[in-house]
């Protein structure tokens, strides 16, 4: 929470000061700039106006007011009239003040106002404070807190400028109403009798009401809060509860912060439930000077039990893997080294993903955890990174542990020069690695790509972009006959390829305004040549096969020299490339077209199904996006068969709406499933059933808001499986110091062997105390 202190401005000759409203009394805002008709300037040896700060007993006390009156007979001074009274940054403010110089007690009448120790102000109608204004008395307080915070009590009673003693307290974080002050806010604490402790930075309230519009919902014997001016405070935040889970029942959770020092803190988390044994967890943060460190985990003793089942693959998986003993590690470091090198590592285990499904931890629905620790360096021009990665399979419905890699190590560099003198730019990189598979192949690569850029453009506008290439690698594989090779060879193999590749690629834009200047129209012929020596992609040299286990051909790769997404596998062979690029923009509307298609010499039918290249003439790639105001736009994207005429890969996006209203909707087409697994080399073997898999499905959403609420709701339906695959929505309430949020999420994937259930999620804010909720 930020701390934003009051800071009084200190002036000898003219003071201002904003004096705020108490709950449901009047507010004046006055700036004070009396005329000084008296000045005196004293050290009365009983009288140390300050509030707790460590100042000499000879620091002068200063006061401004529009008369001043002594009187020796009663030892009193009287200052009337715009008074205020400061020394050093401490201030008092009231319409009268009298002080008794035999006593050292000071009375303070009408819009008294005090500044706290904690930069807060205390307003009250009067104050009798002793000691420095340390001890004394208050009657009708009201205190202007950060955060837009309010407290208000009928009596306060001060002990040693630390301690707050208030009766009939009230505390709220809402606005007061302008136009009728003695209406309630929208919500406040009502409490008998409440205590501030400005050492420990907390409020203690007792026998306390929350009301809502003014009227109480909720008693509490006893609550205790942060005060608003605390940055960080220990104690316990607020409990949740959720009454009803598929695994766990009804469990709650309470949770306690704790400020370890200025640079860290940790939060505990005790979990209790129906139906298993609770779990504890905590978390750990260190901020350095030179990084961080966030250390996070949890631990049970499961009672649960999983079922068996059968993944995707056909086989039987067994259950059970979340009992007993159970807990998980995330941590997270990094740390700068200096201005160009910085290390770290993140590292994110667990005992099993049912214990993490069980147990709620984040993180479970995600395919693997994944863990690395790495060295990079930042240079002018160029980055290096060594690092070592492993991976932790959680959706055992598609992913076997054996399977994963452990890559130890693995280097990363890349180097962009500056033009030279022959106008082109000069670049290098390098990724080489080592991996290792329980289950598949392993192998140890090392890679360099060599590259020169030069573009120019003749006088009639057309720009040419030249490429010089190079890839080069060398391997050393064993099991090259496991995933994701499948090679039908069981010998270890030292293997390489070298391919040179050289491309000449033009744009010609044709430019013409309209519309009196206002519109601008631009078509662009692109055509782009590229040879390199035909490898067949590799196959036949049997290449392992780790970073371009996926193909994509499409508007965004049709122009690229190697369409897959890694080195391993690399296009050959003579091709051309040919587009059509047209814009038209006017007054804020934008249509932008793109059609293009690939020629190649030689064609891999067996490179992947439906990869759209396997004939001489490619699949026709388009693309299309219209924006014809602020209320709509739309953009497509498809692949079309000039062959079959049939669409290998669509999608499609649009959004429409008027203010406060909002439709969102998409649709993607595929034959095959691009999500599981990897393309794989399909000579030697034939790709799993999950591949096959085709991807048909229609998305929507919709959303709303009005003055304080909001709701929205959304859909995922698979077409080709005739069911949803997720749904869900929430409608929600905010202003400026109160928020409520209800949500429900349906997901119907099946991770694990199990099927995602209905999520509902109840959260009610407050601020500055917090949020709450039930799901």
């Amino acid at each position: 929470m930020a701390h934003r202190p009051f800071r009084a401005l200190l002036l000898r000759r003219r003071y201002a000061l904003a004096a705020a409203t108490a709950l449901g009394s009047v507010a004046t805002c006055v700036v004070l700039q009396a005329p000084r008709t008296a000045h005196a300037q004293f050290r009365p040896a009983p009288m140390h106006l300050n509030t707790g700060r460590t100042s000499s007993s000879d620091e002068p006390a200063t006061f401004q007011s529009d008369k001043v009156d002594y009187d020796d007979n009663e030892h009193t001074v009287t200052w009337t009239g715009n008074v205020q009274v400061w020394q050093g940054d401490h201030v008092m403010r009231a319409d009268k003040i009298v002080y008794d110089r035999d006593t050292g007690v000071v009375a303070a009448r009408g819009n008294v106002a005090t500044v706290q120790s904690d930069g807060s102000v205390l307003y009250a109608h009067y104050a009798e404070l002793s000691g420095g204004m340390r001890d004394g008395i208050m009657t009708h307080v009201n205190a202007s807190l950060p955060e837009n915070a309010k407290l208000a009590a009928n009596g306060l009673r001060r002990t040693g400028g630390k301690i707050n003693d208030m009766s009939r307290a009230v505390y709220t974080a809402c606005e007061i109403c302008e136009k009728d002050k003695t209406r309630a806010p929208f919500w406040q604490f009502r409490a008998y009798d409440a205590t501030q402790d400005l050492e420990h930075e907390k409020i203690d309230f007792r026998d306390a009401y929350l009301d809502i519009f003014g009227i109480p919902v909720l008693y509490l014997p006893f609550f205790s809060m942060a005060d608003p001016s605390a940055k960080r405070h220990s104690g316990f935040l607020m409990p949740g509860i959720t009454p009803h889970d598929r695994y766990l029942g009804t469990y709650f959770t309470i949770p306690y912060y704790w400020v370890i020092d200025d640079q860290s803190d940790a939060t505990i988390q005790a979990l209790f439930s129906t139906k298993t044994n609770p779990q504890l967890s905590a978390q750990y943060r260190h901020r350095f000077n030179f990084g961080s460190l966030n250390i996070q985990g949890g631990a049970a003793y499961s009672s649960l039990r999983s079922n068996s089942f059968t993944n995707g693959f056909g086989e039987h998986v067994e259950g059970g893997n979340g009992h007993g003993l159970q807990g998980y590690l995330f941590a997270n470091f990094q740390a700068s080294l200096n201005k160009h090198w910085r290390t770290g590592t993140n590292i994110n285990v667990a005992t099993s993903a049912d214990y993490m499904r069980n147990y709620r931890v984040q993180g479970y629905g995600s395919d693997t955890l994944n863990s690395n620790a790495y060295l990079e360096g930042f240079g002018t021009g160029a980055y290096s990174r060594l690092d070592g990665q492993f991976y932790q399979g959680l959706n055992q419905g598609v992913i076997r542990n054996s399977d994963l890699p452990l890559v130890l190590p693995r280097y990363t560099y890349s180097f962009l020069g500056q033009p030279d003198a022959w106008g082109g730019r000069f670049g290098m990189s390098t990724t080489d690695f080592n991996v290792k598979r329980a289950n598949g192949t392993s192998d140890v690569r090392g890679q360099v790509a060599l590259n020169w850029d030069r573009p120019f453009r003749n006088k009639l506008g057309q720009q040419f972009l030249l490429t010089l290439h190079l890839d080069s690698m060398l391997y050393r594989a064993s099991k090259l006959y496991q995933q994701p090779n499948y090679y039908k060879t069981g010998k270890s193999m030292t293997s390489g390829q070298v391919l040179p590749t050289i491309a000449l690629k033009t744009n010609w834009p044709f430019v013409r305004t309209f519309e009196h200047g206002r519109g601008t129209q631009i078509l662009e012929p692109i055509v782009q040549g590229i040879y390199a020596p035909n490898t067949g992609a590799g196959a036949n040299d049997y290449l392992p096969n780790e970073d371009s286990l996926s193909y994509e051909f499409s508007d965004s790769t049709l122009f690229s020299l190697n369409r897959f997404q890694g080195t391993d596998r690399l296009d050959g062979g003579l091709r051309g490339n040919v587009g059509v690029h047209a814009n038209w923009t006017w007054d804020g509307h934008e249509v932008d077209l793109l059609a293009g298609e690939s020629f190649q010499e030689h064609i891999t039918h067996d490179r992947q199904p439906y990869s759209g290249l396997d004939h001489h003439a490619s699949d026709v790639v388009m693309r299309a996006r219209v924006s014809p105001n602020q209320y709509f736009d739309f953009t497509a994207r498809m692949r079309l068969d000039p062959h079959t005429s049939k669409i290998n890969f669509g999608d499609a996006l649009f959004s429409a709406g008027v203010p406060h209203f909002r439709i969102r909707g998409g649709y993607v087409f595929e034959p095959v499933t691009p999500y599981y697994y990897y393309v794989n080399d399909y000579r030697s073997s034939n790709p799993t059933q999950l591949y096959y898999e085709r991807v048909n499905e229609l998305s929507g959403g919709v959303s709303t808001n009005w003055a304080n609420w909001y709701m929205s709701g959304f859909a995922r339906r698979s077409l080709s499986r005739k069911q949803f695959v997720s749904l869900g929505g929430n409608i929600g309430y905010t202003n400026d110091c109160f928020g409520l949020d209800l949500m429900y999420l349906k997901q119907y994937t099946t991770i694990g062997g199990q099927q995602r259930n209905s999520t509902f999620l109840f959260t009610v804010s407050l601020k500055t105390l917090g949020s709450f909720g039930l799901k």
